[in-house]
């Protein structure tokens, strides 16, 4: 019988665990550092995979539900060279497969599908151990401890269990993103809204820089602005002065065209650093008992879409296996390995393609994406 799973992080990965475990009658508890699920805004917009991420959310069994929140109309997809000329201006015509929802929502999606207490909240972990025989203790910041025989690491880029299993740590790719927001586009901000469309926008120069911008929920602009600098670059620029900020960012794009550069300079809430890390491309373990890692604690990436997508098909068919081995832990962890390993290393090198994109680079990219997605 499958002993009870400890899971560290209540993201995507380990939700859609918790979800399937419960499927298959598998107890789990989820322990999350953050104070409640309202603790934190929960990023931006996904675009879920029918390769991948929709796997996952049919093995959670709650595609209706999935279906209610995808946004219509949001997988249009524009290409602009930096001096606002659109290359690409393609609708979203319903055949695409990869139908976009708001993390948050799809947060809370998953929440809904548990049962009370699954989720146990403001539970930082302060340090792991192994006790052997496949048993480990952990601890959190409130003094607390539990000791279990299945620990599964959910817990992002700086996972604190996958000290038990790797000593490879993130590294710095020399690229972040500055996160701005622009509300109610529409009508407070019409030329930025004209210019992102109905869905995304990307938009090109060169040294690797370029904007994107996603329309979300009502019409919210969800700006991403992309520098190629050092840390120390970033480090230069003072983010707790909005105004010298933007300022300073929107330097980096004089030439751009101004319905681009808005993007910048409207930001209606002070622009956020969002530094880009990865672990190994390759990035793998022996097998350890007892413990395993989903999502970005095994497979750190510079955001590439799949993140994502690639945390929920590890917490689904590492669930599966584990119901499917339910007198064998081990096979069901080696298994659940087998398969993660080579899919994630792959969506990490493909993604890797883009890492300095000019505008035509992008148009061929999205040209052989949407082919595949129609066939």
């Amino acid at each position: 019988m499958t002993p009870h799973v400890t899971i560290i992080g209540a993201g995507l990965g380990g939700l859609t665990l918790a979800r399937v475990l419960h499927l298959h009658g598998i107890s789990a508890t989820v322990h999350e550092a953050e104070s409640s699920p309202t603790a934190r805004t929960q990023g931006g917009m996904l675009d879920i995979h029918d390769y991948n991420g929709q796997l996952a959310v049919r093995a959670a069994d709650l595609m209706d539900e999935f279906r209610a929140l995808v946004l219509p109309g949001r997988q249009a997809m524009r290409v602009l060279d930096k001096d606002g000329t659109v290359l690409v201006d393609q609708p979203d015509d319903g055949t695409g497969g990869r139908p976009e929802v708001q993390r948050g929502d799809l947060r809370r999606m998953l929440l809904d599908s548990l049962p009370d207490g699954t989720v146990v909240w403001d539970h930082k972990v302060s340090g792991v151990r192994s006790l052997g025989a496949g048993r480990h203790e952990v601890t959190f910041a409130d003094g607390t401890a539990v000791v279990t025989e299945l620990l599964v690491g959910a817990d992002g880029a700086w996972s604190r269990v996958r000290l038990l299993l790797s000593a490879a740590t993130p590294e710095y790719v020399g690229q972040a993103f500055v996160e701005t927001y622009l509300f109610d586009g529409d009508t407070r901000h019409p030329v930025a809204a004209k210019t992102v469309g109905g869905g995304n926008m990307f938009a090109f120069g060169s040294g690797g820089q370029w904007i994107g911008a996603h329309r979300e929920s009502g019409s919210t602009l969800h700006a991403y602005v992309t520098l190629i600098r050092s840390q120390e670059w970033f480090a230069d620029v003072d983010f707790g002065d909005a105004e010298a900020a933007v300022a300073r960012i929107a330097q980096e794009f004089e030439g751009w065209a101004p319905e681009l550069t808005c993007l910048i300079t409207e930001s209606d809430i002070p622009p956020i650093l969002r530094p880009h890390f990865t672990l190994p491309h390759e990035h793998r373990w022996d097998r350890v008992p007892g413990v395993t890692l989903v999502g970005d604690a095994a497979h750190l990436t510079a955001p590439n879409g799949e993140g994502a997508n690639l945390a929920m098909l590890d917490g689904a068919e590492l669930g599966e296996a584990l119901a499917a081995h339910p007198d064998d832990v081990e096979a069901a962890l080696a298994a659940y390995e087998r398969a993660m390993f080579p899919r994630s290393a792959a969506a990490a090198v493909e993604g890797g393609a883009l890492d300095d994109p000019t505008a035509a680079d992008v148009v061929h990219f999205f040209a052989r994406d949407r082919q595949a997605d129609v066939s």
